[in-house]
């Protein structure tokens, strides 16, 4: 290689982190690219980053967090850029793919409240801040009694804002706060059962160009087959519902052997609408059986309920 292999992340401290971890990662994968100045990280600034006095549903959508990287990757400025993938699109422009999946975190939501207490211990009325309509959601379906606002910002500004008493409680993603390592705040880890995931939460994607053959040699033995399979059904039941930030979608895939098993919930904004599906099954047709779990959930959605 004569020019460095060029990171594109954006900025903020967990973006950071995963970009590290796929320098880390690639540097001890590939001894030349552990040598000073093989790898260069490039920083750059995403829409989703410059708004935030509302929520993304509002501002557009997941594509927010991912449009500026993958211009980028199109115009050869970096050569792969790093995702969390809860915020990349379904569909992706034409000529980039994710080619590798780095093992998945836990997928749970963590709850923060400034007195300790738990989610079902919170006086009525208190007030969640949330940056997602799926917790959001989740929150008033199961304490409709609670009032839950926008709360937009990073790790680290979302917890100075709930330390300040702009709200009483928070939740966010447990693979983020393990990999900045700031656990030792955590009310409470939620279960699946309580406050089911977002799609592909806790997995970082690697983007590249498909025709860039090189950088994909090198990402090939970085590449998790069991993320890869839990997201295949996890996302493909996302495709099934044309789901983005504006519906209140949550799923999780496990893995048992050579089984995966799909859960998976539509929301109504104000949690007062719920769908299920459930699938069980061979995990190399995952992406099926997720599908197959968004056409039944679809099949019984209210007329223009992704429209309200």
């Amino acid at each position: 290689m004569t020019t460095p292999l060029r990171i594109g992340t954006r900025g903020s401290p967990l973006a950071l982190a995963q970009a590290h971890e796929t320098r880390d990662r690639l540097a001890a994968a590939h001894p030349h690219l552990a040598e000073p100045g093989a790898i260069e990280i490039v920083v750059l600034k995403t829409t989703g980053d410059r708004i935030l006095d509302r929520t993304l549903a509002e501002a557009g959508g997941k594509g927010l967090f991912t449009k500026e990287l993958e211009e980028a990757l199109l115009d050869g400025r970096v050569d792969l850029a790093v995702h969390s993938m809860k915020d990349v699109p379904t569909w992706l422009p034409a000529g980039l793919e994710i080619a590798c999946l780095l093992p998945r975190e836990d997928p749970r939501d963590a709850f923060f409240s400034r007195d300790g207490a738990g989610l079902d211990a919170l006086p009525a009325g208190s007030v969640v801040g949330t940056a997602g309509l799926r917790r959001q959601a989740q929150v008033l379906e199961r304490r409709p009694d609670l009032r839950v606002v926008p709360l937009r910002g990073n790790v680290q500004t979302r917890l100075a804002k709930l330390d300040a008493g702009e709200v009483d409680a928070t939740l966010l993603a447990l693979a983020g706060l393990r990999r900045l390592g700031l656990t030792g705040r955590i009310t409470a880890v939620l279960e699946p059962a309580d406050m089911l995931p977002a799609v592909a939460q806790g997995a970082i994607g690697i983007e590249i160009r498909s025709d860039d053959a090189m950088t994909a040699d090198l990402l090939a033995s970085l590449h998790c087959r069991d993320t890869a399979d839990r997201l295949a059904a996890e996302r493909g039941l996302l495709a099934a519902l044309d789901g983005s930030c504006r519906t209140p979608i949550a799923a999780l895939a496990v893995l048992d052997g050579d089984t995966v098993a799909l859960e998976a919930k539509v929301l109504s904004t104000d949690g007062r609408q719920v769908f299920r599906a459930a699938r069980r099954g061979p995990r190399a047709d995952a992406a099926g059986l997720g599908a197959d779990a968004g056409a039944e959930i679809k099949a019984v959605l209210p007329p223009g309920f992704f429209a309200t």
